[in-house]
């Protein structure tokens, strides 16, 4: 293909991918009740007793209607995305490459998923409750619907993104980029790395919860090690039977 030829392709796989995630709005309005309670759950267990979220803008809880639609729209269409995506890159690849589209669809939606479940039910309550501590009779926590929605999506996006480490190391040892020995030889730098984002990403600069964030990071480092040694011996074993 040609430069222009791989914006068209570009631009055709956006818009079947925002075409998808529109299909997901539509869906997801029709339970949006259902699905604001959901997202506000974890926040109201976590409040302090007698604490409410509260919204000052008129428009302000309409915005969170539409950004929850949006979020559930791309978790409901995030298999046909990664699909889309997968065509945009699959002509660049090797034939024996392309038969990865099923793992790739696959692993992406699972991590996903992952992380957007982590988020919710372990890591934002969690938060919630570290900031309902210093609910005082001096100091009152009445969080506004609009911040905490937007912390809620920060760690969100960050956990969906953390949660995709597995499956890079997948790909990347099918490509014979990585090895397991590599990783583990590298995990002191990793664990350093980690630490060093999670202090930038963490909304409070003490070290208890910047290891709460780090934890999953490191847990799913160690999985894709574990990964990576189970892809490898197929491509010994291949090798050798080769030779």
């Amino acid at each position: 293909m040609g430069f222009l030829e791989h914006l068209e392709e570009l631009r055709k796989r956006i818009l079947r991918a925002c075409m998808a995630v529109a299909a997901g709005m539509l869906v997801a309005f029709v339970f949006i009740d259902r699905l604001v309670s959901f997202v506000l759950a974890p926040t109201r267990r976590m409040l302090p007793p007698g604490t409410r979220l509260i919204y000052t803008s008129p428009g302000e809880a309409f915005g969170l209607y539409i950004d929850i639609a949006l979020i559930a729209g791309v978790l409901l269409a995030a298999p046909y995305v990664m699909f889309q995506l997968w065509r945009f890159i699959a002509p660049g690849l090797y034939a024996k490459e392309k038969r990865l589209a099923i793992p790739f669809v696959f692993l992406t939606t699972v991590g996903a998923l992952g992380g957007a479940a982590f988020s919710h039910y372990i890591l934002f309550p969690y938060l919630i409750a570290f900031f309902g501590t210093f609910n005082s009779p001096d100091l009152a926590f009445m969080p506004r619907v609009e911040d905490a929605f937007d912390l809620y999506t920060k760690m969100l996006l960050g956990m969906v993104v953390v949660f995709q480490i597995p499956t890079l190391a997948f790909f990347l040892a099918k490509m014979r980029l990585v090895t397991a020995g590599f990783l583990w030889r590298n995990f002191k730098y990793a664990f350093l790395i980690i630490f060093v984002i999670a202090a930038v990403f963490t909304p409070t600069a003490d070290p208890w919860n910047q290891t709460v964030f780090a934890a999953p990071m490191v847990w799913l480092y160690l999985m894709s090690i574990l990964i990576v040694w189970l892809v490898q011996p197929k491509r010994r074993l291949t090798s050798d039977a080769s030779g």
